[in-house]
């Protein structure tokens, strides 16, 4: 055919033919164009106009599972948790070295192929004798599962990324008076006096009817929104192609049979899947089962009642998921919840009492600078009183007094003395490394968000579901 076109090109009818060979070519690339690569897009996630693809991804992957130990691998592949954290870490990797480069290129920072080759050879990996060997280049590279240019592209990347980040890795200066308030603040000490008002140490009677309706109707109980849920299973090996397909076929059948009007149990009867009725849950306390998930079960509470979902790729296989019957949050019947009221109730009016008493002993103490029975102690922040009472006195000024609510009681406290520490050159030194290292994180948090700001994350959500199937 092509032989033909050559020998004829100035024939009119080979024109015409090729005429039309080359439009459907330009065809081809303006539909590319035209729908942005959507059809062949094989990125697993956009970081501004550079793309990670699933082969970068599993490459990755691949590289960080061979430093791993065989306990740390087989971990990973048990544990869904840990496979899920291991994977998500190394897509941030990914996505932030990806950010780093792009800033680079914007910035115009290019990376001669002059300082590649005198960074190969300056590895160490790469010597024998201290001069650069040819042969332990290619041998380790070959062993790796890198080309020569594969190496030199990780290695560009590298440089690259060390141009834009590498200032964040300098030691921030702290100034002197920032290190003397830090250490005050974390070593000081104060002297306080506080009293303690138990709710226990007040008695109450049982309530009645009414007064547990009115309590009631400023503290409803609320039963939280449940759903009753179904679901079909086609088991299928999702890692295996011909698994996979084989799963999908017949997951579309069935799908097709739900959708002419079969339930879902004569659906999965049909076609040989696994029907489950989950029954009524909420969100906090799902049923045990391997296919809900925290994905899965997000996706069942944004459903609407009576509603199939589409089909949904899970480790499992593929699942169709119905929400036969949604109970909406909802008040408690009074009398489901009347013997709970009384307790609730009883505490309360505790709690009011102690708190008129509070008041009682703060007011006498300001006008007679002595709070009545109550003890005196120097604590630190971590020391020498009931929590919530060091919090308040270190956020209290000396002179000051004050009431601190606990889970149980009331504290009445004062500040009698604010204590300074002493001078100590070795906490000092190790406090003003602590600033440094907070000061370089707090610069480098900035900088990354000006980073997603600038180039946004977006991820193809079929390719990564597909990936990260739950």
């Amino acid at each position: 055919m092509l032989e033909y076109l050559r020998n004829a090109a100035d024939k009119p009818v080979a024109k015409i033919l090729i005429g039309i060979l080359a439009f459907s070519f330009v065809g081809w690339g303006v539909a590319e164009w035209v729908f942005g690569g959507v059809a062949g897009d094989n990125s697993l996630v956009r970081v501004g106009d550079a793309k990670i693809t699933v082969n970068q991804y599993n490459q990755a992957r691949s590289q960080e599972m061979a430093k791993l130990t065989r306990e740390q691998q087989r971990a990973i592949y048990t544990d869904t948790a840990a496979g899920g954290e291991f994977s998500q870490k190394i897509l941030a990797r990914l996505t932030t070295d990806a950010m780093a480069e792009n800033r680079a290129r914007d910035l115009g920072f290019v990376v001669t192929d002059a300082r590649i080759a005198h960074e190969i050879r300056e590895f160490p990996e790469f010597q024998s004798g201290g001069q650069f060997s040819a042969f332990l280049f290619d041998n380790i590279l070959a062993n790796s599962g890198y080309t020569e240019q594969d190496f030199a592209n990780v290695l560009r990347g590298q440089v690259l990324r060390s141009m834009v980040l590498g200032g964040l890795n300098v030691a921030v200066p702290v100034p002197e008076f920032a290190v003397d308030a830090a250490y005050n603040a974390r070593y000081g000490t104060r002297e306080i006096e506080f009293a303690s008002v138990k709710y226990s140490d007040f008695k109450v009677g049982n309530p009645t009817d009414e007064q547990l309706r009115e309590f009631y109707a400023q503290n409803p109980r609320m039963i939280e929104e449940t759903r009753s849920v179904s679901y079909v299973l086609v088991p299928a090996e999702m890692e295996k192609p011909d698994e996979y397909d084989a799963g999908l076929t017949r997951a579309q059948k069935l799908e097709d049979d739900i959708i002419s009007g079969d339930t879902l149990a004569a659906a999965a009867k049909r076609h040989g899947a696994r029907y489950v009725s989950l029954g009524e849950f909420g969100r906090d306390n799902r049923p045990v089962d391997v296919v809900l998930t925290d994905q899965m079960m997000e996706r069942i509470f944004n459903m609407d009642e009576g509603v199939e979902s589409e089909l949904i790729e899970t480790k499992q296989g593929f699942v169709i998921a119905r929400v036969e019957k949604i109970t909406p949050r909802h008040n408690a019947e009074f009398e489901n919840v009347k013997n709970r009221l009384a307790d609730d109730w009883r505490r309360a009016e505790q709690r009011k009492q102690a708190y008129v008493r509070a008041n009682e002993i703060l007011t006498a103490a300001r006008q007679s600078d002595k709070i009545a029975d109550a003890r005196s102690a120097t604590v630190s922040r971590t020391s020498g009183a009931p929590l919530k009472v060091l919090v308040a006195a270190f956020g209290t000024r000396g002179g000051d007094s004050s009431i601190v609510e606990d889970d149980d009681a009331f504290y009445v406290m004062r500040v009698n003395k604010e204590i300074n520490p002493a001078a100590d050159a070795a906490k000092k030194a190790s406090l003003r490394k602590e600033l440094q290292t907070m000061s370089a994180r707090e610069y480098a948090d900035d900088y990354n968000g000006f980073l997603k700001r600038k180039y946004p994350i977006k991820v193809n959500e079929k390719v990564y579901n597909k990936v990260f199937a739950q």
